[in-house]
C-alpha cells in the first residue's frame, strides 16, 4: 500500500496579487483552517458531480425538445443516447462517492475532522468541476488498458533511462532513490517502485491525491471498477456510443508490489516539501515543469535536492498552467531559455531529444486530438563540483546549491 503523508498546501487563490513573490504568511491556526476549508471544498466537488452533469444532460434534452417535431423525428437516437449518458453519470457518481469515503483519514500526519453535514451536497464552481472531469480522465491514462499506449509514450522513456543509468547488475537498486513530482494518480512512481527502486511520488492537487489514494490503497482486483470518462465531451463525436463507452480499472493490482518495495506518496507543494540538499539520486518529471509559476524555481530545487552525480530526467511540453489565470504569477519561457538556465546552473545535459510526440488523456475516438511535441532530456548534477554541498575551487561560475525560495518549516517526510 502507498503511504501518504502531508504537507498539504491549498491551491492558489486567484485574488492573491501576483506581484508578491512570497506567499502570504498565515498563523499556523489560520493555515490549518484554510487547508481544511480547501479539503472540504474538493470533497464538495466530488459529491456535486451528479447534479452538475445531470443539469447539462437536462439542458441538452430541453434544447432537443425545442426543435420541431419534424426535426426530432429525423434524430431518433438523440434522446436514447441522453438517457444512456444520464445512467453513466449516476454510475460515475458511485465511484466518486467511494473515493470520498476513503479519503477522510488518508493523511497519516494530518486530520481534517469530520464534516457535520455530509448529507448536504453543496454547489461547486465550474472551475472545480472541470478539474474533477479531468481527474476522471486520469484514470484512463494511469490505470486502464486503454491508457497503455499513452503510458508507453510518456512513462516508458523515463523508466528506460532510469534502468540504463542505474542498472540492476551494477547497483543495489533498493538503495537508489527516485522522486516523481507531479505524480498524478501514481502509476509512473508505482512502476518505478515495482522495479525495486526507492520511489516517492509527490502531488499537491487534492483531486489527484484523493483518487490516487483510492486506487493505490483500496483497489486490489484487476478491472473491477468502471468509469465513463467521455460522457462530458459533447462535441467532436463520430458516434453517440463513443460518448458512453466504458473503461475499467485498475488494469493491474496496485497492491501487488513485492513486500520489499519502498513506495510512498507525499502531499504538498514540491517547492515547499523538498528542501533537503543532496538527498535524491534521480528526479523524474513527466508533464510537470510547466506547472510552475516560475520554472527556474523548479530548476533551482531539483539542483539542490539531487545528490552530486544525480540525474534529472524530463519529458513534457510547455503548456504553462497559470498563463491565463488572473492575478497569478506566470513566467512563460521557451525551451531555449530553460535549457540555457539549466546549463548555467551547472547541469550537464547528457541526453536530449527535442521532438518526442505524446498525448495527454487523449480520447482516441474524438474528432479533435491534441499532439504535444515534447522535449526529453537527461541532465546530471556533476559529482566533481560538490563535496558535502561545497564547491571545489576549480568550479565554474555556476551557483551553489540553491536555498529553498519558500518556507523552511515543513513536516518531516516518512
Amino acid at each position: 500500500m502507498a503511504e501518504i503523508t502531508g504537507e498539504v498546501v491549498t491551491e492558489g487563490e486567484q485574488n492573491e496579487p501576483y506581484i508578491q513573490k512570497e506567499r502570504i504568511k498565515y498563523t499556523p491556526e489560520e493555515e490549518a483552517r484554510l487547508e481544511r476549508q480547501h479539503f472540504w471544498k474538493v470533497i464538495d466537488a466530488f459529491r456535486y458531480y451528479r447534479i452538475h452533469v445531470q443539469e447539462q444532460v437536462k439542458r441538452a434534452e430541453r434544447q432537443f425538445r425545442s426543435l420541431s417535431q419534424r426535426h426530432q423525428m429525423l434524430l431518433p437516437s438523440v434522446l436514447p443516447n441522453l438517457a444512456r449518458i444520464s445512467h453513466c453519470v449516476d454510475h460515475n457518481q458511485e465511484v466518486l462517492q467511494a473515493i470520498v469515503l476513503n479519503c477522510i483519514h488518508m493523511f497519516e500526519n494530518m486530520e481534517y475532522g469530520e464534516e457535520d453535514d455530509l448529507r448536504k451536497v453543496r454547489p461547486s464552481s465550474t472551475f472545480d468541476m472541470d478539474k474533477l472531469k479531468s481527474t476522471i480522465k486520469q484514470f484512463v491514462r494511469d490505470w486502464s488498458e486503454a491508457g497503455q499506449a499513452e503510458r508507453d509514450t510518456c512513462y516508458w522513456p523515463l523508466i528506460q533511462e532510469i534502468q540504463r543509468l542505474f542498472p540492476s547488475n551494477q547497483y543495489d537498486v533498493s538503495k537508489v532513490s527516485v522522486l516523481v513530482p507531479g505524480a498524478g494518480l501514481g502509476r509512473l512512481a508505482w512502476e518505478i517502485a515495482r522495479l525495486g527502486y526507492i520511489c516517492q511520488g509527490n502531488e499537491w492537487s487534492f483531486f489527484m491525491l484523493f483518487s490516487s489514494n483510492f486506487v493505490l490503497n483500496r483497489c486490489d482486483k484487476v478491472n473491477s471498477l468502471t468509469l465513463y470518462p467521455w460522457i462530458h465531451q459533447l462535441s467532436n463525436n463520430k458516434k453517440g456510443s463513443d460518448q458512453t463507452r466504458p473503461i475499467t480499472f485498475p488494469d493491474v493490482n496496485p497492491q501487488s508490489l513485492p513486500p520489499s518495495a519502498d513506495f510512498s506518496m507525499v502531499a504538498g507543494d514540491f517547492l515547499e516539501v523538498y528542501t533537503e540538499p543532496d538527498s535524491w539520486d534521480c528526479v523524474a518529471t513527466c508533464f510537470f515543469i510547466d506547472t510552475a509559476h516560475n520554472v527556474i524555481d523548479y530548476v533551482e530545487t531539483i539542483w539542490k535536492i539531487l545528490k552530486p552525480g544525480g540525474v534529472w530526467i524530463n519529458l513534457g511540453p510547455l503548456l504553462y498552467h497559470f498563463e491565463n489565470m488572473a492575478n497569478e504569477l506566470s513566467i512563460e519561457l521557451s525551451y531555449e531559455d530553460i535549457r540555457a538556465a539549466i546549463i548555467k546552473y551547472g547541469f550537464d545535459i547528457e541526453v536530449e531529444r527535442e521532438s518526442v510526440q505524446a498525448t495527454y488523456t487523449e480520447n482516441d475516438r474524438s474528432m479533435l486530438k491534441y499532439l504535444y511535441d515534447c522535449v526529453f532530456f537527461v541532465a546530471r548534477k556533476p559529482a566533481h563540483l560538490y563535496t558535502n554541498g561545497q564547491q571545489d575551487d576549480q568550479s565554474q561560475s555556476s551557483p551553489p546549491a540553491a536555498k529553498s525560495p519558500r518556507r523552511e518549516d515543513n513536516d518531516s517526510l516518512t
